[in-house]
């Protein structure tokens, strides 16, 4: 038996790029960066980011593409390949690549909850958020 999973908390490098396949299928990818702290030998705290291409299928693509935007905290869950390929200088390079199987979305209500909108959109209605206090929450 084996077992591929992986589960990356972290942040949009760039906006999601959403494409079809021929058979109309949505396919979405972005790159996610994580980031840990660590305590180099001469005891000074360096920040160490690896950098992972996400792909997403199907409904979820859809959703990634609408939501996400560069630099929004993302949780991912997945399955890891490392791609192998060669660079224009024939060089042997290596990339890690997430097939996402579930993706949440992470942060406050101050954060871009909302679908992104393209700026050449005029006459487009903006949403209006009621106004709701503690006494309208259920729990």
């Amino acid at each position: 038996m084996s077992f591929n999973k992986i589960i990356l908390v972290g942040n949009l490098g760039r906006d999601p790029e959403l494409r079809y396949t021929p058979q109309g299928t949505p396919v979405c990818s972005f790159t996610l960066a994580t980031n840990e702290r660590r305590k180099d030998r001469a005891g000074e705290t360096q920040d160490v980011t690896t950098w992972f291409k996400i792909t997403l299928w199907g409904r979820q693509a859809e959703t990634a593409s609408q939501y996400l935007t560069k630099g929004r905290p993302v949780y991912i869950e997945g399955r890891l390949r490392v791609e192998e390929w060669t660079d224009r200088d024939g060089r042997q390079r290596h990339t890690l690549e997430v097939h996402a199987t579930d993706m949440q979305f992470i942060g406050g209500r101050g954060e871009e909850t909302s679908p992104r909108t393209e700026p050449s959109t005029p006459n487009k209605a903006e949403p209006i958020e009621a106004d709701i206090s503690d006494d309208d929450i259920p729990f």
